[in-house]
């Protein structure tokens, strides 16, 4: 059994890059720091970091120990909550798409502070998927993102178009110019997938890890994207059937929550989740708008 005291200053240590941060995070030494690593090092039985002059990186075995380390001090935190009688208490751990972060997210959050007070909410952005990934790896409670396959796994919330995006008063190029989110991205992969299906020239020209990149991109006229209905701003436009462009399919948006997470917290976000999903995003996209933008 690990002690959860080098668990502790081994995930300060690999989250912060460096000995002397994490003895800054946990308010102690860059030596007691140092020897706690070793401890359990000799715990394991094996380097859990590659130390150079310059920097420190997890081995392969490092990478293992930190999302087991991760959930050990996590459950430990929330046993003692649970045990001292507190109620609504915790930490919970939840990831996003960017798209989201606009209008729906803002809601969701605000809500459930004002309703659990006493809970702590760590958030992450980024790309549906890999946040589904970091649910299995036991780095985040719950992740809500969109799927394109029809396979989606866990809570379905709402379903939306996904459309081509193209700035507003521009013709659309015979070489079509794209814009994406990197890999893994399923509007990427549902992009060209309809790409492939059509007798369009294409190429990709711009690739930002941000919405607001692939957005920039777009609205100056250097590239059309896919993106959720309810994305679309102004300096943007759909194109349609007129524009002779590929259909592309419907977004299925999900909630994916750690299997066997019995934690209160947990559970009343995700309800939470589901709840305001039901009477928000849906509803803000009315079937006559959508009808006139891609003239279906």
């Amino acid at each position: 059994m690990f002690e959860t005291g080098l668990l502790r200053s081994f995930v300060a240590v690999a989250e912060s890059g460096g000995f002397t941060k994490a003895a800054r995070l946990l308010n102690s030494t860059q030596s007691t720091v140092s020897a706690q690593i070793q401890r359990l090092e000799d715990e394991v039985g094996r380097p859990l970091f590659a130390r150079s002059t310059r920097s420190v990186q997890l081995t392969s075995d490092g990478e293992t120990l930190l999302g087991y380390a991760k959930t050990i001090l996590r459950l430990n935190e929330d046993a003692c909550l649970r045990l001292s009688g507190a109620r609504h208490a915790g930490r919970v751990r939840i990831g996003a798409q960017e798209d989201l972060t606009d209008r729906w997210l803002p809601k969701v959050l605000g809500c459930f502070c004002r309703q659990y007070p006493g809970i702590e909410v760590e958030l992450e952005i980024g790309i549906g998927l890999r946040l589904f990934e970091m649910v299995q790896t036991g780095e985040l409670d719950l992740a809500i993102g969109g799927l394109c396959n029809g396979e989606a796994e866990g809570r379905k919330l709402w379903s939306e178009p996904l459309v081509w995006a193209y700035s507003e008063g521009r013709e659309v190029p015979k070489e079509l110019p794209l814009a994406f989110f990197p890999q893994p991205c399923p509007y990427r992969e549902a992009a060209l997938r309809a790409l492939a299906g059509s007798q369009k020239q294409w190429r990709i020209v711009s690739i930002s890890s941000s919405l607001a990149g692939v957005r920039a991109a777009v609205v100056a006229g250097l590239a059309l994207t896919p993106l959720p209905m309810h994305t679309i701003r102004p300096g943007l436009r759909i194109l349609g059937k007129q524009d002779h462009m590929p259909k592309l399919p419907e977004i299925e948006f999900v909630l994916q929550a750690k299997e066997r997470d019995s934690r209160p917290a947990v559970a009343a976000l995700g309800n939470l989740i589901q709840e305001i999903a039901a009477n928000s995003i849906a509803s803000a996209l009315p079937v006559k708008r959508l009808r006139r933008a891609t003239g279906n």
